[in-house]
């Protein structure tokens, strides 16, 4: 057995009792959003620190657990807090939520993430739904002998994010006449923001927005066979875009600023995935 593989079945196995629910969608909320699992019928809580040999979230605004529940009648499970690779964990430890996730039934995984704006259209507090992603510098999370269990040698990754399901958050975000723009999400590592050379090359490299997540979560999902979507909150305009110096505190501000439009988004979403 791949060993990757057995880490991830000894944590689902270790809260295989706990889990009273079998999710259908799969949410990871960003820095600053995990205020949406208060709006979730809750059926069970779990703190990370409770899964055995689970990497345990050290990020400001990443409360570290699982919310069982539901968002109106659809199943959830919703991971408040994420696993970054900047905190020193190898990318399988990163990926290790979402293929526990998938392992627990969930079929679609849906990502959030704050993020840098690098499209000088956009501006801090608007939402990107993302149409496909770079990865730059980050590992790919399938690199070594191949999990079989999940999925093939050589995953597919010319559709990563489902077409259903982005017409479906598009239709939302106009019914609830919420501006969503469109764009090329990249990845990096962090956890220093990035220079305003970097985002000159970032930009010339075609990426919209900026972030330190996600990109290989969901090439772990796609592997998995996971449909997937993503929405990413762009906090504020990278480096070299305004005269401000980038901090945290002013990301979770924006992001908390944006809060009420995301959960609206996100429910609505969530609740017409039932159709796909």
């Amino acid at each position: 057995m791949n060993e990757v593989y057995e880490k991830v079945k000894r944590c689902y196995e270790s809260i295989e009792d706990k889990i009273k629910i079998k999710p259908k969608v799969a949410i990871v909320l960003g820095s600053g959003l995990g205020d949406y699992a208060d709006d979730i019928r809750v059926e069970a809580e779990l703190n990370y620190s409770e899964i055995a040999e689970f990497p345990v979230s050290t990020v400001p605004g990443h409360a570290g657990k699982f919310i069982f529940g539901y968002v109106k009648d659809v199943p959830v499970v919703c991971m408040k807090g994420r696993i970054h690779y900047y905190e020193g964990y190898p990318i399988s430890d990163v990926v290790l939520p979402v293929r526990l996730m998938h392992m627990m039934g969930a079929e679609i995984l849906f990502l959030t993430n704050a993020s840098g704006g690098i499209n000088s259209d956009f501006g801090a507090g608007d939402f990107m739904l993302i149409k496909d992603h770079i990865s730059c510098f980050a590992p790919n999370p399938l690199v070594g002998k191949n999990i079989d269990e999940f999925g093939t040698r050589f995953p597919d990754m010319s559709q990563i994010y489902d077409r259903k399901l982005m017409d479906t958050i598009r239709h939302v975000a106009r019914e609830q006449e919420i501006t969503l723009r469109e764009g090329i999400y990249l990845q990096l590592t962090g956890p220093s923001f990035e220079s305003p050379a970097e985002i000159r090359m970032l930009r010339t490299l075609g990426a919209d927005a900026v972030g330190m997540s996600t990109v290989v979560e969901a090439i772990a999902a796609n592997h998995c066979g996971m449909k997937i979507c993503g929405i990413s909150c762009v906090c504020n305009l990278a480096a070299g875009m305004s005269e401000n110096p980038l901090t945290h505190e002013e990301v979770q501000e924006a992001a908390n600023q944006a809060a009420p439009r995301f959960k609206r988004l996100i429910t609505e979403s969530v609740v017409a995935f039932q159709s796909i």
